[in-house]
């Protein structure tokens, strides 16, 4: 048996790839169902965020191209561009990735807890899915123990870090006033829960969440403060805000070109600061084009989280030394499975010679035999079945010249050298 990760992140793809390989949430199950339908994967589980798409899945066999082709075809994307962007990681390589990423080691931030939460999501639409099984969920539960442990053996998650975080810090950079700016964050999910929470440490006083579900608006201004309002008042709403921070699950585009232009002239064209922090996004690029707009992407943010990196290289090499020892001793346990169906093998082999020589010791018994003999009889037989297979390996093994199986049978029955 086999792992494979095969994916695609914010360093390998731009946005506009990682988009289209992007899966909702409601996409998930269906997606893991069918990547397993093929006969070449056993077990998956697909890891689907803003920055990165991944498949972790076991096989019997290492095959890239059956993975690779499901989510070409998946997603209807051109080779190419895929085969340019995409990574696979065999074996080892797929174990040290998987605690490397949950432990935020591979985040654009470095160290940002939000994956270990999205890789425990992820973990469980596919186990609910009914494709993990043993190898996936041993994996993912001991990714989740070692990323638990470096947060807490190490300073990787000493600061408040995140994309959320680098989002309101390039604010900051672009308003010296940010607490008199008014905040429109569209979305009501984790990550502008995040955006809420730096915008409130920074004082800023009037915040508007838009939202699908008001409810879930209501229920985050609720604990932060702010005005909840729906999807469709944003076009009402927009020319109020100075700075518009974007991330939820659509498929589609929250904010037009047209809409937005509304909102300028009702400004009299004072500038507006856009972050749109989802993939795929919510505001068309085509408002990138309007001259009183400053829209930044996901992708755009890199240098702002760069300068925030620093203080955790030291933790990370740290962590690095956690993980390269975790790694060792998850593949101990894997490679141990190989030798199962020899240790089932070799016990069943051996409960039948027993059975079958307890068999004629109980005939011998009711016959009359002498029970002292009959036990000899049953020991002596035992032990030269049980001997035969083993001595005429080792006669050949002499006659080939081959003294490593010489040497591991002394080794494997603790025999005097």
């Amino acid at each position: 048996m086999y792992l494979l990760t095969l994916g695609l992140n914010h360093r390998t793809a731009p946005v506009a790839l990682r988009e289209r390989t992007a899966f909702s949430p409601e996409q998930l199950p269906d997606a893991v169902r069918s990547l397993v339908a093929n006969p070449q994967v056993q077990e998956a589980t697909i890891l689907s965020t803003c920055n990165r798409t991944e498949i972790y899945c076991r096989q019997e066999q290492v095959a890239t191209a059956p993975v690779f082709n499901w989510l070409r075809e998946y997603g209807d994307l051109p080779e190419d561009a895929l085969n340019s962007s995409t990574y696979t990681l065999p074996g080892e390589q797929a174990v040290q990735h998987a605690f490397r990423v949950a432990s935020g080691l591979d985040s654009m931030v470095l160290g940002e807890p939000q994956i270990l939460g999205q890789m425990k999501s992820a973990f469980s639409v596919a186990h609910q899915a009914g494709t993990t099984g043993k190898i996936l969920n041993r994996l993912f539960q001991h990714t989740f123990s070692v990323a638990k442990q470096i947060r807490t053996d190490t300073a990787i998650g000493a600061s408040a870090v995140s994309v959320a975080f680098a989002a309101v810090d390039l604010a900051k950079r672009i308003f010296s006033q940010l607490q008199e700016q008014t905040v429109l964050l569209i979305g009501a999910g984790e990550t502008i829960e995040l955006v809420a929470r730096h915008l409130k440490q920074n004082e800023v006083r009037h915040i508007i969440v838009a939202n699908r579900s008001i409810e879930r608006a209501q229920a985050l201004t609720s604990q932060l403060g702010g005005e909840a309002i729906s999807l469709a008042e944003i076009p009402a709403r927009l020319h109020e805000a100075d700075i518009v921070v974007a991330s939820t699950a659509s498929t589609l585009p929250i904010l037009g070109k047209g809409t937005v232009e509304s909102a300028l002239r009702k400004r009299r064209h004072r500038p507006m600061f856009m972050i749109d922090l989802a993939v795929p996004r919510d505001i068309e690029t085509e408002v990138d084009e309007l001259d009183d707009v400053f829209l930044y992407t996901v992708d755009d943010l890199q240098n702002v989280v760069t300068a925030n990196q620093t203080s955790r290289q030291e933790a990370a090499v740290e962590a690095e030394k956690i993980i390269d020892l975790q790694v060792m001793r998850f593949m101990h346990w894997m490679r141990s499975l190989d030798s199962v169906p020899t240790i089932r093998s070799l016990r069943d082999k051996i409960e039948a010679l027993g059975e079958t020589e307890l068999e004629d010791a109980q005939r011998r018994l009711a016959n009359g035999e002498n029970p002292q003999q009959v036990l000899e009889h049953f020991a002596r037989n035992l032990s030269r079945k049980f001997a035969h297979g083993p001595s005429q390996a080792l006669k050949q093994a002499g006659q080939e010249g081959n003294a490593s199986l010489i040497s591991t049978t002394r080794r494997l029955f603790k025999l005097a050298p």
